[in-house]
């Protein structure tokens, strides 16, 4: 019960990153949105859930697990009520930023949970690797749920399903999840919270603003450059100031946490933003309508999650899992590559399913090592840390990937011809398979390690961290 608890709120945080993409049409029309302005139905919810997912790790550690699951869950089944009853823009902007706060104070709580619970070994990897089902599922069916809905009820539906799964959650949470062993009268570094999460959200502001006016205009420059300054000023305050720090930077002396976010943040640079041009492949260049397309994904969903669950946990009890994340990251290279390939004359099977299987097959064996590495070997007081850094990796990743891949792109050419889209499109899955490429040369700098990688117990003294 405790699993299916974490890994359907997880569920829950990844779906709605996408589920109102369809929906948008019929927001801008129901709330009087400009053209301008709807994109904030998307970057309220990333802002925040990119900026406070530092965070929202941390104080999983600090106050415990069950109170801070039990907060942030909260807060987004309010925030999804007050967005699906909103009666203007400005209402439904400010729910979403609140739902993207809940978020990312749930979300590292839900991988605390799951590492903090499973000892390391053959059933933490189970668990991860349902956790990471969950999230690949959530956000394939996000698209197709947003049709559903959209189409048969009412786009206020993308928000509002969420308020009876949430009020559930909050009532079995009570029951099965523990409070783990908060660190009592320790502070939470208000001066390193306040700096990573303005600093990181000025940074995805950034980024986000760089997509509509280019990477020279005043906007992003402004961004990137103060969010820039602000990190840098947080890594003097951690190493310098705070008595306990956010995020304690000892914890990069580990390769484990180093490589393996970095290998984290390429591949959510990669896996991330392609359900963005998949959506848009199928939409403008095969002219399917929002309700095919999101069942056109169901292939996605369907191998993610059974190479996920099944093949890859057996696989790591076998081999290195340096080994797997870089087979899996040249498949799905192999995948994306062959996505390239789409043309307006495409059939499903040659120009989706061929695609779909290979590269769905490849980020099913990268995504659970790598999610095993980043949080192995670590003690139970940095658990909520290493969660929260691996999540804001993670976004930050897919937040910048699809910013720098939309650049390359000719998208906001309306006039284009289809078969122009195709090839701008396809350029974009080509420089998706080339930075899994360098996914898989960084895997073989991890740590080797069969099952897992190697924990304190057994980690070399220079590995160790104290």
């Amino acid at each position: 019960m405790l699993l299916g608890l974490v890994c359907g709120a997880q569920f829950m945080v990844v779906l709605d990153i996408s589920v109102v993409n369809v929906a948008l049409p019929s927001i801008e029309h129901g709330l009087g949105f400009t053209p301008a302005r709807l994109q904030w139905v998307v970057n309220a919810y990333a802002l925040p859930y990119a900026g406070f997912l530092l965070l929202g790790g941390r104080l999983a550690d600090l106050l415990g697990h069950r109170r801070v699951f039990l907060a942030g869950l909260a807060l987004f089944t309010v925030a999804s009520l007050a967005g699906g009853l909103a009666t203007s823009a400005e209402i439904l902007v400010a729910a979403r930023a609140a739902q993207g706060l809940g978020a990312a104070v749930l979300a590292p709580a839900t991988l605390t949970i799951l590492t903090t619970s499973f000892p390391e070994g053959t059933r933490r990897t189970r668990a991860l690797a349902t956790w990471t089902a969950a999230g690949l599922a959530g956000g394939a069916a996000g698209n197709l749920a947003g049709g559903l809905l959209t189409e048969v009820l009412s786009w206020r539906w993308t928000l509002l399903i969420n308020v009876p799964l949430g009020a559930l959650g909050m009532v079995l949470s009570v029951r099965w999840i523990r409070d783990g062993n908060p660190a009592g009268r320790r502070r939470l570094d208000v001066g390193g919270a306040v700096l990573a999460t303005t600093g990181l959200a000025a940074l995805t502001y950034g980024v986000s603003r760089a997509q509509e006016h280019g990477w020279g205009a005043p906007r992003p420059v402004l961004g990137l450059t103060a969010g820039a300054l602000l990190l840098v000023a947080f890594v003097v305050v951690e190493t310098r100031v705070a008595t306990e720090p956010l995020l304690p930077l000892r914890l990069f002396r580990l390769r484990t946490v180093s490589v393996g976010n970095t290998a984290m943040l390429l591949a959510g640079a990669c896996l991330n933003p392609m359900w963005f041009f998949l959506t848009l492949s199928m939409q403008r260049v095969l002219n399917y309508s929002p309700l095919l397309t999101g069942l056109a994904f169901l292939p996605h969903t369907v191998v993610a999650i059974v190479v996920g669950v099944r093949l890859t946990p057996w696989l790591m009890r076998r081999v290195q899992a340096r080994t797997l994340v870089a087979t899996g990251a040249v498949i799905a290279a192999a995948g994306f590559a062959w996505q390239s390939t789409l043309t307006p004359g495409s059939g499903y099977v040659a120009g989706i399913l061929g695609p779909a299987l290979v590269f769905s097959l490849g980020s099913g064996l990268l995504t659970t090592p790598i999610t095993t590495t980043v949080t192995s070997g670590l003690a139970t007081a940095d658990a909520g840390a290493a969660s929260g850094l691996m999540n804001t990796t993670k976004q930050f990743g897919a937040a910048l990937g699809l910013a720098v891949l939309v650049t390359t792109t000719t998208t906001t050419t309306t006039a284009a011809t289809r078969a122009g889209l195709a090839t701008s499109y396809g350029r974009a899955f080509l420089a998706i398979a080339a930075a899994l490429v360098v996914v898989a040369a960084l895997a073989f700098a991890l740590p080797a390690g069969k099952g897992r990688v190697p924990g304190r117990e057994n980690a070399p003294a220079a590995e160790k961290v104290h």
